[in-house]
């Protein structure tokens, strides 16, 4: 099963004339790392300069805000003047990103002490615990992490990394067992997946394969995608038949579906 098309940054270029023939033009000073501030009169744009070796000023509107990416011989004053000259369209994508941002389930995850990570629809905060004899849940809300407390942030991911792994195994089998005993095809295998494009899939031979990211996400979600590949056992296809046959399985999916259509799966943090 393909994932929806992600949002991707939206980016809008203006071509500037090559400075004209003679002495060259001073180059102006490479921007200050950082965000400017732009006010455009009721309207303040915070944006992020980037030089480099282009022949045009691009605007890119992502998870860091406004991104504008300028040669290096065009003057800070010709950038936010090309600003101002775009502000309506800036606007409209900064609102529009924000807006597409919002519906997505998962955020982000922060590796560090007290930093927090989604299993299964809610945040799962972490604590490093040196003292553990492993990594572990504790109760519904901490996972424990068997590391000093001077880890460093690619320690504890590896470490997150790793349980989410495993518990991604342990919960999407035993969905795909609830769920697989409903029909009386039954996969051959099963397996976990780390695809950026797909959730799942099945082949014509009867192997499952299940995107552990889904672990992320609230169980209806989880059952939707495992009743999705179940039925292809049946139906390797996307007519009529086949969604009859997920209904079978999973009785009111449609939301779920919804849901999932949403998703950006390489949006995802990791």
């Amino acid at each position: 099963m393909k994932r929806a098309a992600p949002l991707k940054g939206q980016q809008l270029t203006l071509l500037f004339d090559q400075p004209p023939p003679g002495p060259p033009a001073r180059p102006s000073p490479p921007a200050a790392p950082g965000t400017r501030r732009l006010a455009l009169g009721t309207f303040a744009v915070d944006y992020t300069l980037r030089r480099a070796r282009r022949r045009s000023i691009g605007f890119t509107v992502d998870d860091r805000g406004l991104t504008v990416a300028a040669p290096r011989w065009v003057s800070l004053a010709e950038i936010e003047a090309a600003i101002a000259e775009k502000q309506r369209w800036i606007h409209r994508k900064l609102a529009e990103y924000r807006d597409w941002r919002a519906r997505q389930p998962v955020h982000g995850a922060s590796f560090v002490d007290g930093g927090t990570v989604p299993l299964l629809g809610r945040p799962l905060t972490l604590r490093l615990r040196p003292a553990a004899r492993c990594t572990d849940r504790a109760g519904e809300a901490e996972l424990h992490l068997a590391l000093p407390a001077s880890a460093g942030e690619a320690q504890v991911r590896d470490a997150v990394l790793s349980w989410l792994q495993a518990e991604a195994r342990r919960v999407l089998g035993s969905r795909l067992q609830l769920l697989a005993a409903r029909q009386q095809v039954q996969p051959r295998s099963w397996s976990l997946s780390s695809a950026r494009t797909q959730w799942g899939t099945c082949t014509h031979d009867g192997h499952i394969r299940l995107n552990w990211r889904l672990v992320h996400f609230p169980l209806p979600v989880i059952d939707y995608v495992v009743a999705h590949e179940l039925a292809h056992l049946q139906e390797m296809n996307h007519g009529p038949s086949f969604w009859r046959a997920v209904g079978r399985l999973l009785p009111g999916f449609e939301a779920a579906r919804d849901e999932v259509r949403k998703l950006d799966l390489a949006a995802l943090p990791i």
